[in-house]
Order: structure tokens, then C-alpha cells, then sequence
């Protein structure tokens, strides 16, 4: 294997100092246009490459930006992360994508991996595990990172967070199946270790409460937000010996699993059953039953974070930038809940 070229070779072969090549290769405005050219040109004939984390170190900015999620394999993330990267990649930056698999050893040594690779900031999703006084979190905060939470966030002071209204969208869902004259409505809850899964929670039952049906507790189900869940979740609320006529999930993973559950038992949807989910994944809209689902909208909430990032990065002025910005949630309606356009 060949040795790696240094600016000592290129300063030797041009006969001028190291300090002239560092200079040229960093764009410093003591070179002249000339001397940048030939050391330019020379560093490509010579197959001279920069030592990138050397460069950030020395420059402060190394143009990467980290992007933590608790997977990728979820279409709701993976168009965050194509949101992130489009406004991102033109500004010049590149994204480092970690995943925590909602494990918290994992998430602290990814933010630490972050860090260390000097990346000028971190948007991130934390898991389900995440503790508020997580000192890791703590540790990129104290370093004058950017830090900007996306759908998942924590409550800290001085960080920034893109969600969207999971309140009102679990209101939203749950009064459209009361106008579709459902009136025993059951919900798949989610995680409520998890803010979205509360508000998303706190947003059905206010709906209940605001148009006049009673609030079960029975009703209610925290499940996982897979097919199986919503399965097993559907044969326990059917045995219930009054069971629902309907079901807002938290999910729409497990509002699949509870569509096939209810059409097993023999029951018709949306005539005699109706469900909606919540994150518009794409199979709801290209079943021959279609969905009604909230959209999340993922890719707005991805360039939202990397044009907060962009402000953060770009404030010259060494104010504190904090945004808390919520996008509003769209609630579509499809075959699975639409009874009146039968």
C-alpha cells in the first residue's frame, strides 16, 4: 500500500512551506488566486486527501450533522431523514443516520460517536427509554451543539423541538367517528412512557368528554405499535361483554391488526365496525379497505428541523435560538370509517 500524501509532499515538490499549502487548501485569503491553483492542482495530481475530523478541529465546522432515530426501517422516519437531507444537502451539509432501537446504551453512544466526530449539530427522536435528566443529553447541550428534538422530544430548556399536535389529531380522529355515529369507542394507546402517545391519548378522551359518551377505562389498550398488538388487542376488547363499535389506534400498524381481527369475528366495516389509525403509513390508502389515518406529515417535519438547525448554526449575533415549533395534523378519511359515503 502506497503512503498517504501530507501537505509536506506537495509543499517539497512545489518547493514552497507547509504553511503556504495549509493555507491554499483551506481557501485563506493571503494566498493568491495563482499559488491556491497550483497547490490545488497539485494536491489532485498527487491524489492528496484532507483529514476531514484534523480540519474540523481546526476550523470548528466539519459539516456533518447527526440525525438519531429509533429506526429507519419505518416510513414515518425514513421521510423525516429525506426531509432533513434536502434541505440539508444544498446548504453543503452532510447526515451521519443513527439508529437507537429504542435502546438507551445504544442512544448514548450514538450521541457520544456524534460528538466526538466533531458533527455541528444532532436532531434527534429519542426512544422510548429516554430519561429527562439523560446526562448525554445534558453532555450536547454544555457543548454548544445544536441539539433539535423531532416528533419525540424531551422538555429541556434551550433545546428546540418540531412535533405536530398529537392532541389535537387523537381529538380529531376520535370526533369524526362520533359524527360517523359511532358511540363506544375504544382506543390502542401506545407507549405512555412516550409524550405523543399521551397527548394522542388525552386528545380521545377530551373528544368523548366534549360530545357527551362516558369514558371506559375497559376501552382502553396500551399496545405495541405492530400488527400482532392490534390483533391481540381486538380479541380482548370483542370478549368485553359490552364490546366497541369502533377504534381510534394510536398507530396504524396495530389499526391493521385490529381491522383483521374484527373482520374475522364477522363484523363489516365500516357498518358495523369502524377504525381509524394515526401516521398515514402507506398501505392505509392502497388497500382495497382503505384506512382513515392522521398524517403526520413527515417530510415538512424533517425540513422544519434542519431549517431550525440552519437558523441555530447560522446566529451570529450569540443569541440563544429556541423554537417550538407544531405542525398541525391532518386527519384523512378513508373506507374503514366513512359510513356515510357508503
Amino acid at each position: 500500500m502506497s503512503e498517504k500524501v501530507t501537505i509536506y509532499d506537495i509543499a517539497k515538490k512545489l518547493d514552497i512551506t507547509a504553511a503556504t499549502v495549509s493555507r491554499a487548501l483551506n481557501n485563506n485569503p493571503k494566498i493568491s488566486p495563482a499559488t491556491r491553483k497550483l497547490v490545488l492542482d497539485t494536491a489532485t495530481t498527487m491524489n492528496y486527501k484532507q483529514n476531514k475530523l484534523a480540519q474540523a478541529l481546526r476550523s470548528g465546522k466539519s459539516n456533518n450533522v447527526g440525525v438519531i432515530v429509533p429506526r429507519i426501517d419505518s416510513n414515518f422516519f425514513a421521510s423525516v431523514i429525506r426531509g432533513i437531507e434536502e434541505e440539508l444537502h444544498p446548504e453543503g451539509y452532510h447526515v451521519i443516520i443513527c439508529q437507537t432501537h429504542e435502546d438507551e446504551k445504544r442512544e448514548i453512544e450514538n450521541i457520544n460517536t456524534l460528538l466526538n466526530a466533531q458533527v455541528d449539530g444532532i436532531l434527534m427522536s429519542i426512544s422510548n427509554v429516554t430519561k429527562e435528566n439523560e446526562l448525554v443529553i445534558k453532555r450536547v447541550i454544555s457543548k454548544s451543539v445544536p441539539l433539535i428534538f423531532f416528533d419525540r422530544k424531551l422538555n429541556l430548556d434551550g433545546v428546540s423541538s418540531v412535533t405536530i399536535n398529537d392532541f389535537e389529531g387523537g381529538y380529531a380522529a376520535t370526533k369524526h367517528l362520533i359524527e360517523e355515529g359511532c358511540t363506544k369507542i375504544a382506543h390502542l394507546a401506545g407507549d405512555q412512557s412516550l409524550e405523543i402517545y399521551k397527548n394522542r391519548f388525552k386528545g380521545y378522551k377530551q373528544a368523548l368528554v366534549d360530545n357527551g359518551l362516558k369514558f371506559n377505562e375497559k376501552y382502553v389498550l396500551r399496545t405495541k405499535s405492530n400488527v400482532d398488538a392490534g390483533i391481540n388487542a381486538a380479541k380482548t376488547l370483542l370478549q368485553l361483554d359490552t364490546p366497541p363499535d369502533a377504534i381510534f389506534s394510536s398507530s396504524d400498524f396495530a389499526g391493521l391488526g385490529a381491522i383483521q381481527e374484527v373482520k374475522e369475528q364477522g363484523f363489516k366495516i365500516p357498518n358495523d365496525f369502524c377504525v381509524v389509525g394515526f401516521g398515514n403509513e402507506p398501505f392505509t390508502k392502497f388497500m382495497e379497505l382503505s384506512i382513515s389515518s392522521v398524517d403526520q406529515s413527515p417530510m415538512e417535519m424533517g425540513k422544519m428541523a434542519a431549517k431550525v438547525f440552519l437558523e441555530q448554526i447560522n446566529n451570529n449575533d450569540n443569541s440563544k435560538v429556541e423554537k417550538k415549533v407544531v405542525l398541525v395534523p391532518k386527519l384523512l378519511t378513508r373506507k374503514s370509517s366513512n359510513r356515510q359515503n357508503q
